[in-house]
């Protein structure tokens, strides 16, 4: 590994170790990684599927939830692979332009995600608040215009960071003790300064995500307080039951990535393995598990996922 280390060059290879410290438990690791992707892929385009050949489904809620599906494939993607082949076969080595373009992919889909989940907060907002004027509201037309505007907005943001991290010398280290390149990690790799690139981030942090999250929060403020002020106590259990799925997959959308970034911040006696690990579980997780909850709690997903797979019993 010595071999890696330069200090008077500006290096356009890097090695990611994967998780330093386990290396030799390498292959165990990949057993669940693997599995979690490809039901991450398998549950995810199923998903899709259903909701584009059924009519029924081609209502606001599930295109957006369509729109979260397709996200979640690219999520992962942007990751995983590269983490099974160091695991596997021992390929660590990324080039520069192939670091860079796994980070943008993940950052801009993490901010598409985050969008989404915004917009359906909105969605049921809506459908709770104004149910006589819900189809009037969430036209065809309007939520492909918002489709638009999030992926839009994911890209937009990220795109800087192209030109923040082209423009650096890398001359420290070209060894990244990670699965996959991160923004911050890999310009601290830099000789040049990143302050500019630190407080890029935090602005896009704060004006994305943490904006999101804000407003997601108070949507579902004013949700509640229509839940409760409906009469009729059945009405009210629906009117929640309509929301579960939602809360669910925020809580475990945003819940890793907090959780880890508070043990980066507060946890400095954590071995980097357990952080590589949590970051790991936040990439996979919401892929994996969104399908799942939204096929269980959602009675019309549930009721074509069985007449798809199984047509005689329906």
């Amino acid at each position: 590994m010595a071999d890696f280390n330069h200090t008077d060059v500006n290096h356009i290879v890097f090695y990611l170790m994967g998780i330093p410290g386990l290396e030799d438990q390498h292959m165990w690791i990949s057993i669940p990684f693997c599995i979690s992707y490809i039901s991450a892929l398998l549950g995810n385009g199923v998903l899709i599927f259903i909701i584009f050949t059924r009519n029924s489904l081609h209502e606001p809620m599930y295109l957006f939830l369509c729109m979260l599906a397709g996200v979640d494939i690219i999520f992962a993607t942007t990751t995983e692979p590269k983490a099974l082949a160091i695991f596997w076969c021992n390929y660590r080595e990324i080039s520069l332009i192939g670091c860079i373009a796994q980070l943008y992919f993940q950052h801009s889909s993490f901010i598409s995600e985050s969008g989404i989940l915004l917009i359906m907060a909105f969605d049921r907002y809506i459908a709770i608040c104004h149910p006589l004027r819900y189809t009037m509201i969430l036209t065809h037309s309007l939520v492909r215009k918002i489709g638009v505007a999030i992926f839009l907005r994911a890209h937009c943001t990220i795109f800087p960071m192209i030109f923040l991290l082209k423009r650096l010398n890398f001359c420290r280290n070209n060894i990244l003790p990670h699965t996959f390149c991160e923004h911050i990690g890999l310009a601290k790799f830099a000789c040049d300064d990143i302050r500019i690139n630190i407080w890029y981030g935090f602005f896009v942090l704060m004006s994305t995500v943490i904006l999101d999250v804000l407003l997601i929060f108070a949507s579902y403020v004013l949700i509640l307080h229509a839940v409760f002020h409906i009469p009729s106590q059945e009405a009210r259990h629906k009117a929640i039951n309509t929301c579960s799925s939602h809360v669910c997959v925020i809580v475990l959308f945003y819940g890793p990535g907090i959780f880890s970034v508070l043990i980066q911040r507060f946890g400095r006696h954590i071995p980097i393995h357990v952080h590589i690990l949590l970051a790991n579980v936040s990439m996979l997780a919401p892929p994996m598990l969104n399908p799942i909850i939204y096929g269980v709690k959602t009675k019309q997903i549930r009721e074509q996922v069985v007449y798809v797979l199984f047509p005689k019993q329906k």
